[in-house]
């Protein structure tokens, strides 16, 4: 089968002086600068692979330092990490964040207290060492969330509700179900934000070549209201595949260094979330899925958005970490296991195959890419590339002939 390496042109709105702009955000909150010498201040760090997030933690720092302030990092991942503090901790050091790297202490613990409630069914929850400090700074990048769509997704309330919140806070808003998101997101991180000594927020959004774009300091009183604007603005900047309708799609590598869902689900157009509809687009028949990143720890939730996989895959699954954060989500489908095959050729020629009798191999509209946040640089079908439409800006790089050696995928020049 003939293929084409081709490169997707986003725009790209990649942050210059990044130092810079940390410290004059920071200049910009006066009830940071107006805290004591020697007052401790916690900041939060999450699971996810952010770009320049060791560097965005270390300037904080500096600045911090710089004020006699005390900083201190705290693992702010609901379960991640099996929810424990160890390997929260783990976590952190995989995406480079260490004690050495950002130049403060890391005090890494599941315990939490309760700081409020929004109802009987609901009580908030806030990591112990975070809410026994003077001062809290919320970081977090602002991005569509993967189970619901609405004016605050996954951003700065996410971490003060779900990350902060540890194992306990991210179970209760997520048993909620994927309808009272929204509203239990922004009433919960109201509660929050009301009772803990959180300062100020620092918002993150990236564009679509995953490089930071926006650092923006966030106020206390006005918070909800400008994480909605940066929300929309992340959504503006939001990669996309260049077609809605594919035969097959084939995702070389997932996991939570990608999505918090492994794959992201606004590009897949797929939830899997029992009494939620599922996304109108992009349709995509089929999805393989190959491998697993190292960085995801084995943690495997989302894997239930395949339809195929490989044995290699399966044996990267660390159940207990995946079933824990699955459990916590309370989206169950999303972990239940696709179809298992022993090489990625099998899996790829049995999707194909799934398709029926009649669907012709000759004329499907594949797209391959490497995870779902990096969609810049894709491989398609003659097919899927002859629907492309005119408005989607692309350069076709080579041409190939799709191949496997001893069962693995791999392509050939065209003569």
């Amino acid at each position: 089968m003939i293929l084409y390496e081709i490169v997707q042109s986003f725009k790209s709105s990649k942050l210059k002086n990044l130092k810079h702009m940390i410290w004059n955000e920071m200049k910009q909150n006066s009830s940071i600068n107006d805290l004591p010498p020697g007052a401790e201040v916690a900041i939060t760090a999450g699971s996810r692979g952010i770009d320049n997030i060791v560097n965005i933690l270390k300037e904080i720092v500096l600045y911090l330092q710089s004020k006699k302030l005390r900083p201190f990092i705290v693992p702010s991942m609901g379960s991640h990490g099996g929810a424990t503090a160890e390997g929260q901790v783990r976590v952190l050091e995989h995406l480079g964040i260490t004690e050495e790297s950002v130049g403060a202490p890391i005090r890494s613990s599941m315990e939490v207290v309760k700081v409020g409630e929004i109802h009987d069914d609901f009580p908030i929850y806030m990591d112990k060492l975070a809410y026994q400090a003077d001062a809290i700074i919320v970081i977090n990048r602002i991005k569509p969330h993967t189970a619901f769509s609405g004016k605050i997704e996954s951003g700065l309330s996410k971490m003060v509700l779900v990350g902060l919140g540890k194992q306990k806070g991210a179970s209760f808003f997520h048993s909620q179900g994927a309808d009272r998101m929204e509203y239990n997101l922004v009433e919960g991180s109201k509660v929050a934000l009301e009772n803990s000594p959180i300062r100020m927020g620092l918002a993150i959004v990236e564009d679509s070549y995953d490089q930071t774009a926006i650092i923006q300091g966030v106020s206390v009183d006005n918070w909800h209201e400008e994480e909605a604007i940066l929300l929309k603005k992340a959504k503006e900047l939001m990669p996309s595949l260049p077609i809605k309708d594919i035969d097959l799609l084939i995702v070389e590598e997932m996991g939570k260094n990608y999505s918090g869902t492994g794959m992201d689900p606004n590009i897949i157009g797929r939830l899997r979330i029992d009494g939620i509809e599922e996304p109108i687009e992009p349709r995509i028949k089929r999805i393989v899925v190959l491998d697993l990143s190292s960085a995801s720890h084995g943690n495997a939730q989302g894997v239930g958005l395949a339809d195929f996989t490989t044995e290699r895959l399966f044996h990267k699954v660390d159940r207990e970490a995946t079933y824990m954060n699955c459990i916590t989500s309370t989206f169950l489908r999303r972990a239940m296991f696709p179809f298992i095959y022993p090489t990625e050729q099998d899996a790829i020629e049995q999707a194909l195959h799934s398709l029926g009798p009649n669907f012709k191999r000759d004329n499907a509209s594949i797209i391959q890419i490497a995870n779902t946040l990096h969609l810049n640089r894709l491989i398609v079908s003659e097919t899927a590339l002859k629907r492309i439409p005119p408005h989607v800006s692309y350069t076709v790089i080579r041409e190939m002939n799709w191949s496997f050696e001893r069962g693995e995928l791999s392509y050939k020049l065209s003569n």
